[in-house]
């Protein structure tokens, strides 16, 4: 039995009392009146260079996600999980590496265990309320449309859940609210490529079934305005009844298909890819808007992120100018910084100074330890193995000479493993490990047989020196070993 696993309900009913003992001297609604709200927002593909706040010369306007930065921490050194989206939301949920977990292609079956402390289940514990919207892409027990979808949101701590099982480009489309779909998938849709594209890039989808009420380029709005009532119907709640509100919302853009509505179009200096996040960011800013319409925006803890790099080629960036990885080398699905280092801004008044930056290198894997943090609870030792808490980043007490990890390990979505430790990224292999070519070489005699950067002095990856520091080699790939041996990274630190 691993970590993950013997974190069982025993566990949780243990925590739970622990935390009733703790707050017996204080009421409830005292209680809820020093946690914030929470809201994550997580976009999808979005690259680190896409918001102008991150790539001041991007061709793209996002002035809803630059003013969340000006309000707020923006994380320069943050990092996804993983480089593509099952396994970035299997982290950010669970504060588990992914390559533990070990999740499938499509994450058809149920990744999080039931039994596995995630998020939402954490903040339930402690009098939260809890909501998704958008794009779950961990799995279910998928058995007919007419049965409960098992092993979803609202069985792995959602009070609430509307969506979609994956990617509006990955078939059947259907939404889903709670554990039930909306409409079963029973009309058909063709499969649909962009000319002048990639086959993954412009207005592609898979052939498929699709329900009659689902219309993919309704999927964005729909979401915005699901995640509205759900901020409206809390706000309408009396103060003194209402517990805090924890909501995540996962919009599955600017993934393909890219379908800008006609207000976008053409109207930023990216193509398409461009329209439709200048879209996407205006999807955003309605959120924002609405937390301050109700009143919430002071109290509100409020992330917003991307699941991990951009579908974006280096012939789209000479063709365009605009550079999705922000001067990063690679795309979605790669080990190269260009797959998972990512945009993370938090902005929280009563804690998080505006206009302030941090390079301090996080990882999605740190929210639940962070959020455990907040709320003022401890993080049960089986819980979260491989999460750090990041809080005193926000409060401004630890600085970017410090560091809140000792370690970060990635693995690239072609199964290459990657280390960073201080400035030091190794790679266990050649290539990029994902969708950029060449995706795997194999060394020639007398080749280094992996990549070593130096990303202080050389952020883009540019210079492969692992030949010539072979000591830092051998320390970086003992660790390595290591972490992929042991069932958490927190426990190997101590």
């Amino acid at each position: 039995m691993n970590l993950v696993q013997a974190f069982s309900a025993v566990s949780l009913m243990a925590l739970s009392h622990t935390l009733a003992a703790n707050q017996t001297n204080i009421s409830v609604s005292e209680q809820d009146s020093l946690r914030p709200n929470i809201v994550v927002i997580l976009v999808d593909d979005m690259g680190y260079g896409d918001a102008k706040c991150y790539n001041p010369d991007g061709k793209i306007s996002t002035p809803n996600i630059d003013a969340i930065a000006a309000a707020g921490m923006s994380f320069s050194d943050a990092h996804a999980a993983g480089p593509l989206c099952h396994l970035s939301r299997y982290g950010l949920l669970t504060g588990c590496y992914p390559f533990r977990a070990k999740p499938g292609k499509w994450a058809t079956q149920p990744t999080i265990k039931e039994d596995q402390l995630t998020v939402p289940k954490l903040l339930k514990l402690v009098g939260y309320q809890t909501a998704m919207v958008g794009k779950w892409h961990l799995g279910f027990h998928e058995n007919g449309y007419e049965n409960p979808l098992a092993g979803g949101p609202i069985h792995r701590g959602f009070d609430s859940f509307f969506g979609i099982r994956a990617s509006t480009d990955i078939p059947p489309y259907f939404y889903i609210r709670g554990d039930r779909a909306v409409l079963p998938p029973t009309d058909h849709v063709a499969a649909n490529n962009t000319v002048g594209w990639s086959r993954i890039q412009g207005a592609f989808w898979r052939e498929g079934g699709i329900a009659p009420d689902l219309k993919l380029q309704d999927v964005l709005p729909q979401f915005t305005s699901e995640a509205v009532s759900v901020i409206r119907d809390y706000a309408a709640e009396q103060p003194t009844n209402r517990k805090p509100l924890m909501m995540y919302l996962a919009y599955p853009a600017p993934h393909t298909p890219w379908l800008p509505s006609p207000r976008f179009s053409g109207k930023s200096g990216a193509g398409m890819y461009g329209d439709f996040m200048m879209m996407v960011d205006d999807e955003v800013g309605q959120i924002t808007r609405e937390l301050d319409a109700a009143g919430l925006a002071d109290n509100t803890l409020l992330v917003f992120s991307s699941d991990n790099g951009p579908t974006w080629y280096d012939v789209d960036h000479q063709k365009f100018g605009h550079d999705c990885s922000g001067g990063l080398r690679g795309m979605k699905s790669d080990a190269w910084e260009g797959g998972h280092r990512v945009p993370f801004i938090v902005r929280w008044p009563k804690v998080v100074s505006p206009a302030t930056t941090s390079a301090v290198t996080i990882n999605f894997v740190d929210v639940l330890a962070t959020l455990a943090d907040v709320v003022g609870v401890p993080l049960p030792e089986k819980a979260g193995p491989d999460s750090f808490s990041f809080l005193k980043v926000l409060d401004g007490t630890l600085t970017a000479e410090q560091s809140v990890r000792d370690g970060l390990i990635i693995q690239s979505g072609g199964g290459l493993m990657t280390l960073r430790v201080g400035e030091w990224k190794l790679i266990d292999g050649l290539g990029s490990g994902g969708f950029s070519e060449p995706r795997r070489v194999k060394p020639k005699p007398g080749q280094a047989p992996g990549q070593l950067y130096d990303l202080i002095h050389d952020p883009g990856e540019t210079r492969n020196v692992y030949s010539e520091n072979p000591e830092v080699v051998k320390r970086l790939t003992k660790r390595m070993a290591q972490l992929q041996q042991v069932e958490g990274h927190r426990f190997l630190s101590r």
